[in-house]
């Protein structure tokens, strides 16, 4: 990120996008900053030319201003970290970015979730396209404006910067593409507190998946819909979607509170649910024969709410959950005692959020409210109902806020995406050594783990996601819109 000054104090709280600047106001004295243009014309030629604007030459006065502006650009400037001084703000350095777009919408979308389309897997032509799903916080007094947005953004276009010859055919046209923004809207009747989506497939090749969503709302109903249609309608003309289509296929209300622990299981046979709320309970619900059923006994043993959930990438009936007791429960849905296998406390504060690496299924992420995420072996813990606090592979104190979202990427092993309390988008690399050489370079930066590879400054940010088929493209969302 670059550090600049604003140039107007009424642009403080103007969201930046794809990096433009706010334009000086010109004067409108102009006798305040020109002098006479023929005051100087009795003056000799010799003198003009020799003397700059200051009295010394103009290659002395050029050289100076452009080491001044060296020393300043060399001063490394950490968003999340570091502190704006009054009248200052942040745009992109748009050099570092292959892609980059901003999108706002008419109240915020806290929770989202990117769906897996038939464009092909590991695409790198530009414009892309990639699809999505979102609920909306609309404000208190205007709760029946809240809806889940079903959306399709294509012409994204890559940063405008010279093209590699190999690539020059393949992105000829991404120059010219203009963003497109459509959305599918389905009314909810409360805010959304987490949304997540589950596909399908067809057992007829030539049709979609049946594309379902769960979103868990602040009125504690657990609301699931299938937006095939919805998707549908985005790609083939003419098609109508009714009233019937957006209702949801459940409404689910065995919790007595609100939450925001929502997963699907990604190995199940049958579509299967899990739900987390405030009183520490863990629902499960299953589509059998058409029919969508909740077990009746939750699985219970947090003393405190649940704060995030999911289920393990390669054992079909073991999930995780995170709580603000401060502890990681690890679970096996064919206990007939609903309770965990596992139980260990690794924070003294809230537990926010958790990822289960797919590439490497013993490594799990968790992300804590003091700001630290850590990574922890899943071999090292031990069954029984309180295991001793185990001692994390990889843990990080950069961020000075709570940690809001933590996620794997979903082909590279060491690569981890996070979002912070402290307006940040981070990218790290686990695989990365201290190297005392490198860091000779970075003096001003040595308080920055070598591990972090990548900060984007993104107001209110709390989720974010890769997408799964467009190699390492990242998705945000927060207060000021998605990135």
């Amino acid at each position: 990120m670059g550090k600049r000054a604003a140039e107007s104090l009424e642009t403080e709280g103007v969201s930046l996008k794809a990096g433009n600047r706010p334009v000086k106001a010109e004067h409108g004295n102009d006798d305040e900053n020109f002098e006479d243009e023929f005051e100087d014309e009795f003056e000799s030629e010799d003198e003009i030319i020799e003397a700059g604007v200051d009295g010394r030459p103009d290659e002395e006065r050029e050289a100076e201003e452009k080491r001044d502006a060296m020393d300043v650009d060399q001063r490394t400037f950490i968003p999340g970290r570091d502190k704006l001084a009054a009248g200052e703000s942040l745009s992109p350095d748009q050099s570092t970015y292959q892609m980059l777009h901003a999108l706002t919408t008419p109240w915020p979308c806290l929770s989202f979730d990117i769906l897996r389309d038939s464009l092909g897997d590991n695409r790198k032509s530009y414009p892309a396209i990639l699809y999505a799903v979102a609920g909306t916080q609309a404000e208190s007094r205007k709760a029946k404006d809240n809806q889940l947005l079903v959306m399709k953004l294509s012409g994204l276009s890559r940063m405008d910067r010279a093209q590699d010859e190999e690539d020059s055919d393949e992105d000829s046209d991404s120059e010219d593409a203009e963003p497109i923004l459509e959305t599918k809207p389905i009314p909810l009747s409360s805010t959304t507190n987490r949304i997540r989506a589950h596909q399908v497939p067809s057992p007829n090749a030539a049709k979609p998946p049946t594309t379902f969503t769960a979103v868990m709302l602040e009125n504690s109903e657990v609301l699931i819909h299938d937006i095939t249609p919805h998707l549908t309608s985005f790609d083939v003309p003419g098609t109508i979607l009714t009233p019937t289509q957006s209702k949801p296929v459940a409404t689910l209300r065995m919790h007595k509170s609100e939450g925001y622990a929502v997963a699907w299981s990604p190995l199940a046979t049958s579509p299967k649910l899990l739900t987390g709320d405030n009183d520490g309970k863990i629902f499960v619900t299953t589509l059998t024969d058409g029919r969508w059923a909740t077990d009746r006994f939750p699985f219970t043993g947090h003393a405190s709410s649940v704060e995030d959930i999911q289920w393990s990438p390669n054992e079909r009936n073991v999930f995780a959950s995170a709580s603000s007791d401060g502890s990681i429960k690890i679970w096996d849905v064919r206990s007939k005692s609903h309770t965990a296998a596992v139980s260990v406390n690794v924070s003294d504060t809230d537990i926010n959020v958790l990822s289960w690496s797919a590439q490497t299924p013993h490594l799990l992420a968790t992300g804590a409210d003091d700001g630290l995420w850590a990574v922890w072996d899943l071999r090292h813990w031990k069954p029984g109902s309180s295991s001793p606090k185990p001692k994390p592979v990889a843990s990080f104190d950069f961020h000075r806020e709570q940690i809001t979202s933590v996620e794997w990427h979903p082909t590279e092993d060491s690569i981890v995406a996070v979002a912070a309390g402290d307006n940040t988008l981070t990218l790290w690399d686990l695989s990365v050594e201290f190297d005392d050489e490198e860091s000779k370079d970075t003096a001003d930066a040595k308080d920055v783990p070598p591990q972090l590879l990548f900060v984007h400054y993104m107001e209110g940010v709390k989720e974010c996601h890769w997408h799964p088929q467009i190699p390492g493209t990242v998705m945000g969302t927060g207060e000021g819109g998605f990135g």
